[in-house]
């Protein structure tokens, strides 16, 4: 799993992919998310920062 000192971001889906570019359509595939409302649970790290900032307006993250 993670380590101690090792932040955990909850990456929700709340608005859908319709109309959003193909490249933000790979970065929701490529975070696991697969439908609206669905939740995934990744590490706090810059490539991940990096995905979530391209996809800002389709997610929601907290920082567990």
């Amino acid at each position: 799993m993670t380590a101690n000192n090792e932040r955990t971001l909850g990456i929700t889906l709340v608005k859908s992919v319709i109309g959003a570019s193909p490249a933000q359509r790979k970065v929701v595939e490529a975070l696991g998310l697969r439908r609206i409302r669905q939740t995934v649970l990744q590490p706090d790290n810059p490539q991940i920062r990096g995905s979530i900032d391209k996809i800002q307006h389709l997610v929601q993250v907290q920082e567990l």
